[in-house]
């Protein structure tokens, strides 16, 4: 992995929010990259209950301060950053007050999904990649992890096509089990041809439930990964159809040279 770029892009990290399967998972690719001599950039939302002064986030002015569209509405993008102690790696947070200054995930205090849930994926999606080309750096691989990050594949290889940037890179997508019940809001199809892209794209998210993002999310990929190792059959049976390339569930102790045989023998 010695000078490879990897972008991982995550709903959730540690130490940043607590530890659950999908928190972990993104940091260990992290870390497995950098302790490999690879170079890492981690994203992630600065949702209100990361606390910013225990973990020293500060805004990064020069990346900051652009407005993304989303639905014909004018968002303002603000980028934080911190450093994950002892690592060394540098963790960039997208931001925007409308969407994640709430102090809660992805549900109020009934456990009702947000309504906006789905502006959030577009916004945190077109922010990782403007932030991205903002620091004129080259992936290699990215590694997208949960499903608010689900429509990331889709805009690079539809909205970004045409940025030289990205036309080397390769995206791995990691499947996990810990979604939602229901589904977004119906109108994220109609917010996302907003952005151009062709309906035929976004056939698989005509109902937008949590299997049908991922479905998106491997559509758009070059390669997958069972992060969890009971997955749905329906999902399992999608995967098995689309002919990528999948590395099965490893546990946590294996992951390093697993996903680094998978990058440089099925991806890269």
């Amino acid at each position: 992995m010695k000078d490879k770029r990897v972008l991982v892009i995550s709903s959730e990290v540690v130490p940043y929010l607590p530890e659950n399967e999908l928190s972990t998972t993104s940091f260990e690719t992290a870390k497995m990259v950098h302790s490999k001599g690879g170079q890492t950039r981690i994203f992630m939302p600065r949702y209100g209950l990361i606390n910013e002064r225990r973990h020293q986030l500060h805004e990064v002015i020069r990346l900051s301060g652009m407005n993304l569209v989303i639905n014909d509405m004018d968002m303002p993008l603000i980028i934080k950053v911190a450093s994950i102690p002892k690592e060394r790696m540098q963790v960039y947070f997208i931001d925007n007050e409308e969407y994640f200054k709430r102090k809660a995930l992805f549900s109020d205090e009934d456990n009702h999904l947000f309504k906006d849930n789905d502006e959030r994926a577009i916004f945190f999606a077109k922010g990782v990649v403007e932030t991205v080309k903002k620091l004129n750096w080259a992936p290699d691989i990215i590694h997208v992890h949960g499903w608010l990050a689900s429509l990331i594949p889709l805009y690079i290889k539809e909205y970004y096509k045409d940025d030289a940037l990205f036309v080397d890179s390769k995206i791995v997508t990691s499947l996990y089990n810990t979604g939602f019940e229901g589904e977004l809001n119906k109108e994220l199809p109609n917010k996302i041809k907003f952005d151009n892209i062709m309906d035929s794209k976004i056939e698989s998210i005509t109902t937008p439930n949590h299997t049908n993002l991922l479905k998106i999310a491997i559509e758009n990929s070059d390669a997958v990964i069972k992060a969890s190792d009971n997955l749905s059959k329906e999902l399992d049976d999608f995967l098995t159809a689309s002919e990528k390339p999948v590395l099965d569930h490893v546990s946590m102790e294996e992951l390093g040279n697993m996903y680094t045989e998978f990058y440089l023998n099925e991806v890269l």
